[in-house]
């Protein structure tokens, strides 16, 4: 009880906001702790895990944030282009487009391994961290710009590409002689060691 009744005339003073990065933050430990959040906010470090952000004008849609998320919150359509359709702010040529690039964030756990394996590092994590709803749904965020016409006339656009591409390849003419019989390729000897016998 007098441990109780030490810190209950502490708590007469409030905390003063802090820097996350000055040196004695996490020594403050006089005084009340609670923040009278939304009205108080304590400031959020530079480096912080909070709600995923993907600048797609940047996406090259390479899909390696998709395959190293552990949760699989990320989901990635990608539609190929047949040419460059033009460039990041990097430079970076732009070869497909991200007809669907979703991110779930109710199954995000907050690791950060998608921002570190981007490589034009338009996927960061942003200081948004209070975006609690009552609907689920609501935590699925999309990205991308493109609507379900455009979507269809890029993927004809590429298949048309892609038939007129086997057209115009030429067919090498086969040749059989009579007599010719197809033989079955030979297998290989397998070499086996010998092993030394146990004395």
């Amino acid at each position: 009880m007098l441990l109780s009744i030490q810190y209950f005339f502490q708590a007469r003073k409030s905390r003063k906001k802090e820097w996350v990065g000055e040196d004695n933050y996490f020594e403050k430990a006089n005084g009340t702790f609670t923040v009278q959040y939304p009205h108080e906010e304590i400031p959020i470090p530079d480096h912080g895990r909070y709600q995923l952000h993907n600048e797609i004008d940047d996406c090259i849609v390479c899909d390696k944030c998709a395959k190293i998320c552990p949760v699989d919150c990320i989901d990635i359509e990608p539609v190929r282009s047949p040419e460059v359709f033009g460039q990041t702010s990097d430079g970076t040529p732009l070869r497909i487009y991200a007809a669907k690039f979703d991110i779930d964030m109710s199954k995000c756990c907050f690791c950060g391994l998608c921002t570190v394996v981007c490589p034009t590092e338009c996927l960061t994590m942003t200081k948004e961290f209070d975006f609690s709803t009552t609907d689920i749904l609501d935590h699925n965020f999309s990205f991308s710009k493109m609507n379900n016409k455009e979507i269809a006339e890029k993927k004809k656009e590429f298949e048309e590409y892609q038939a007129d591409k086997i057209k115009a390849k030429p067919e090498l003419p086969t040749i059989k002689k009579e007599g010719d019989v197809t033989k079955k390729p030979s297998t290989k000897p397998v070499f086996k060691p010998r092993i030394p016998k146990k004395k």
